[in-house]
């Protein structure tokens, strides 16, 4: 599958508008989830490993509820004053935040691991309590019918609040964060980029949730159909819901992001088209770089992507200092936590 030539891809610019009440929604929004205080709570998770301390983390997202991840933490690692470099990671379409025992890399690099559960997905524990109209399956269409009741207003906010919770820990150091993510938690890094300005680094692997408009349109691979399936029953609701989307759409993220992002697509992609990722890196309003797989589909590179990504975030957090015990540190944490 062939979407645009590479050439063509460097230079497209998506038709999504820029709604004039971006801002003031999102500010809205996350202001008003910001007035509950975070309540990190922090549970030891017994693994068997002997490298990393695994914790089963809750926080408060959307709306004050409680939002349940991952949080690994290498056994000990250099860095200034005991504070180590955190990563906040985001899944894919309908993963939760899976098994402890999954996904290993990014602490075993040295790096702090917040991997967010997806309210009301997969295997994680988040409920999404939040009611919604009509839709056309999955989540992509689940409140769609307005900004204020669409299901990825809950799940950004969520991850905001995901960034201000590692900061809060004790042994984590609050100026040197990073998003991550591949496919919807690309796009859901995307959009923290957009409404955090003070991340170190961005990384999105074959984000979606980019350049709606075009994405509804040219594939039939799952998950974009489902806005389809959902207007081919509410076909006067077109311009509804491409309204909706607008405040949603990665493109506009994209305008807003400060931090340094990095992209990588592959150009045999059939669920995130090359050309909407590309439109929102053609957007990105901070510096930026893109790997581009001639022959990859939505693997985007797969390990080899993050065998870079970890090169490229040791680039960001400088990890020269005194060595530390971060088991102990943590564990100081996890005590102020329990007395509070």
């Amino acid at each position: 599958m062939a979407d645009m030539p590479e050439s063509q891809l460097r230079e497209y610019r998506s038709a999504q508008d820029d709604p004039a009440g971006f801002d003031g929604f999102w500010s809205q929004t996350i202001d008003s989830a910001r007035c509950h205080d975070p309540d990190v709570r922090l549970e030891a998770h017994a693994t068997g490993l002997e490298t990393l301390e695994v914790f089963d983390i809750s926080y408060r997202g959307f709306d004050g509820q409680r939002v349940n991840g991952w949080l690994r933490v290498p056994q000990g690692g250099t860095a200034p004053a005991g504070k180590l470099p955190a990563l906040v990671q985001f899944n894919g379409y309908g993963a939760g935040r899976g098994h402890a025992l999954d996904d290993l890399t990014w602490a075993s690099a040295g790096f702090v691991q917040l991997l967010m559960d997806t309210r009301g997905q997969g295997s994680g524990r988040t409920e999404d309590p939040a009611g919604s109209g009509p839709s056309g399956g999955g989540f992509l269409s689940k409140g769609i019918s307005s900004p204020d009741a669409y299901y990825y207003r809950r799940v950004f906010t969520d991850a905001v609040r995901a960034v201000d919770a590692v900061r809060s820990l004790g042994f984590v150091d609050p100026d040197r964060v990073a998003a991550i993510g591949n496919s919807q938690g690309g796009g859901i890094a995307l959009a923290v980029a957009g409404l955090v300005p003070d991340l170190s680094a961005v990384l999105m692997q074959a984000p979606f949730l980019c350049d709606f408009p075009r994405a509804t349109v040219i594939t039939d691979s799952p998950p974009y159909p489902e806005i389809a399936d959902y207007l081919r029953a509410r076909r006067n609701d077109v311009g509804t819901v491409h309204s909706t989307l607008s405040y949603f759409d990665g493109v506009n993220f994209a305008k807003r992001a400060t931090a340094p992002g990095y992209f990588s697509v592959g150009l045999m992609d059939t669920i995130c088209p090359p050309s909407t990722v590309f439109a929102a890196y053609n957007n990105y309003a901070g510096k930026k770089e893109i790997t581009v797989w001639p022959y990859n589909g939505h693997d985007a590179g797969g390990a080899d992507d993050r065998s870079a990504a970890i090169k490229i975030l040791r680039s960001h957090f400088s990890l020269s200092g005194p060595t530390v015990s971060t088991k102990q540190s943590a564990n100081q944490a996890i005590t102020k936590i329990e007395e509070a």
